[in-house]
This record gives structure tokens, sequence and C-alpha cells, in this order.
């Protein structure tokens, strides 16, 4: 998409010659530039329908060689992937191979737990299953409460397979491909050339290399991506181009019991495969996501169909969320407060 390639290192771009330029640009210009011992190293991408509002990286590709950050740079995305996961699940119960209130025994017979004579789809969607292995008991009773699960994403990728016929890679490649999301890849298809390396930085020191990104379940926190993909996610999962109309609604829907404490945003809902939330009256929906070295950001605005998508490759403190995502939340905080 040619707008995509307009795009330079650095570039702040309008949304049309002559139009206002949003009240966030200066905001967000002013905390990047702030003097800190951890600054923002990733790029930031705000777009409306498919204008682009913003666009800018800070930092490096790697802070200690200080070489520079590129637009089709790649990153770790963590549990933004639970998006893409939920949708493949979704689009297999659109085409009649799949449902989501049935015991998962059915499409994986070989569990040998009594769980899965009694969790479903749903409960895997929503993390309201209690799995913690699949080799012990559940934490609860399956739909009772709400326990944040990489596992049970692991086990949709795993129904997928059976129900497509097809690996959940290549499943996946698909999807992408649907969404025109070029450089968008499970970490198995390795097809990915310019995928950044994580950093930790402690207390100001010399950022580290984190080499750990990449061993979470691929389907719960391990796809890889880039800023411009994630927004063509946007347009087509919000764009009503990838479910059906009910679907998507179930999607976007706070679920039964599916509320949890967040570290950062305190007490969430979750739909399928993403938070729903509003702040300041205004709906979003979407996740963050947190990889060793790297820590994600991608909301989505319905009524002004406005996207915010913060990456970053360098992470501060990775013991407190807050500060891992700082920036990520005060961005979006400032793009919202202009609605």
């Amino acid at each position: 998409m040619l707008l995509f390639r307009l795009l330079f290192f650095l570039l702040i771009t309008p949304v049309i010659a002559g139009a206002q330029t949003p009240a966030y640009i200066k905001k967000i210009d002013s905390l990047l530039d702030k003097t800190s011992n951890c600054p923002f190293n990733g790029i930031i991408m705000i777009t409306k329908g498919t204008d682009i509002e913003y666009s800018k990286m800070a930092g490096f590709a790697d802070p200690n060689a200080q070489t520079p950050l590129v637009l089709q740079h790649q990153y770790v995305v963590g549990s933004l992937s639970k998006q893409f996961t939920a949708v493949l699940v979704l689009r297999e119960f659109d085409a009649g191979r799949l449902e989501l209130q049935v015991p998962i025994r059915k499409y994986l017979p070989e569990l040998t737990r009594t769980w899965a004579d009694t969790v479903t789809v749903h409960h895997l969607l929503t993390h309201t299953h209690g799995i913690v292995a699949v080799d012990q008991p559940t934490l609860f009773k399956p739909g009772s409460q709400y326990d944040y699960s990489q596992i049970g994403y692991h086990l949709l990728a795993r129904i997928v397979e059976r129900t497509s016929g097809k690996s959940f890679a290549a499943s996946s490649r698909l999807l992408f491909k649907e969404c025109n999301m070029q450089d968008t890849y499970h970490p198995d298809i390795t097809k990915y050339t310019r995928l950044l390396k994580g950093y930790t930085r402690k207390n100001g020191g010399k950022a580290e290399e984190d080499k750990a990104a990449l061993e979470n379940y691929p389907a719960a926190g391990s796809f890889i991506s880039t800023a411009g993909d994630l927004v063509r996610w946007n347009q087509h999962l919000h764009g009503g181009k990838l479910l059906k109309p009910a679907t998507y609604t179930l999607m976007c829907t706070p679920q039964k019991n599916a509320v949890r404490q967040h570290p950062v945003f305190g007490k969430t809902e979750y739909g399928y495969g993403l938070t729903v939330s509003t702040y300041d009256k205004h709906l979003q929906f979407g996740q963050t996501g947190f990889s060793p070295g790297f820590a994600s950001l991608n909301f989505y605005y319905p009524a002004t169909q406005t996207s915010v998508v913060v990456l970053s490759n360098v992470l501060c403190n990775p013991e407190d969320l807050k500060k891992v995502f700082y920036y990520h939340v005060l961005v979006a905080d400032m793009v919202r407060k202009t609605f």
C-alpha cells in the first residue's frame, strides 16, 4: 500500500495537506523529547480511518551500536498474538467446523485429564478455564472465574489445526495474506528478515540483549509484526472483513467472569482475544503485549476509527509493568483525550 511506503525515519505525516494538526502531536513529541535515563525506543503510529495522522520512530534498532530504526523493522508483539488466534478460531466457528460451547475433548480426544469434558473453546478464549498444565487439575471450576493464561491459547491453536486440516502457522499465514500484512509471521515461518533484537535496561544501565522473546507459545505471545501491519489488521478486523457481524460482536463483547485485575489498567474486561474498555467515555478494543525485550500496544476506537499502535524493543525495569508501558499508556491517553 502506497500510503505506508510514504513514511520515512522520524517523519510525522498529517492526514491531508492543509488539515488541522491533531492536538496530541505536540504532546507526544514533547514526551519523546524529555530527558530520561530510559527513553522510549521504538515506533508510534496513529491512524484515523485509512489516514496516517502520526508516525514516528525514536531510539535505535541496537541501542548500544546506535543503528537506526526503519519503518519495516519487526517486533515480537506478545499478547497481541491472541487477537490473531481468536480470529482464526472464530473463522472456524463461522465455517461451521467448530463450536464454542462444547467440551474440547471433541477436538482434542488425546487429553487425559477429566477437565477436557467440561472446558470449552469459550473458556479457552476468555481465560476462564483454570488450566495450568495438560497433566494437572484445573485451578477452579471452568467458567467460574478468570486466570490469565498462555496455555489456553496454545490449546486453541491445536484445535484450529484439527478443524482446519492445516498447521496453525499455515492458517495464520493465509490470514495475514488476506489482510495484506506482508511483514507479519508465526515464528515457525522463518521468512522474517527485519526482526529486531529485544533489550532490557535496568536502573538506567546498559541495554542488555534478551533472547527469550520467542520462547512463549506462538498463539499466545510470539507472533512477529510491524506497526503498519497492525494498523492493517485493525482495518480488516474492525472493518468487518474477517468475521460474520454476529461473531465480531461476540468477540468484542465483555464475557461473563472474564474480568482481570490488570497490573497496569486495573479492572479490565475481556472479550475473545482482546480487552473491551471504556476510558474517558470512549469505547476501546485492543490489548497490550509483553515479551522479554519487547512491549506492544494496539488499541482501536470504533467511534472515530482510530488506531493507536506503540511498539518498543527496549524495556526498562521489566519487573514493573507500569514502567514498561509508561510511554504506551501515555500516548494512548493523549490521543483519546482529543476525541
